[in-house]
């Protein structure tokens, strides 16, 4: 299976990494990211474990960060929709396809 990653959702993922980095170093913001790739080859392998959520997409969070990766399998690929703090507007990130 490959993965696409919607440019917003590269922002978001880029966003995370700098509040990392500033807030608690380069060494957090490396496992942050390590587990972001961590998630996605299992959802490359096991597309259907994510949590369905609308209009076909589903959700996976991330281990030991508040952050949960949307997606949609479809035809071979996964495409990253968005890359979502847990606290953050559940609407966020609603329109991306």
């Amino acid at each position: 299976m490959s993965r696409t990653i919607h440019r917003l959702a590269a922002e978001d993922l880029a966003q995370a990494l700098r509040f990392y980095k500033t807030e608690a170093g380069a060494g957090l913001a490396r496992r942050f990211l390590a587990e972001f790739e961590r998630v996605v080859k299992l959802l490359e392998q096991y597309p259907g474990l994510g949590t369905p959520t609308n209009e076909g997409r589903q959700a996976h969070p991330l281990t030991d960060f508040p952050y949960s990766i949307l997606y949609k399998a479809e035809g071979g690929e996964i495409r990253i929709l968005v890359v979502r703090h847990q606290n953050r507007d559940p609407e966020y990130g609603a329109g991306r396809q």
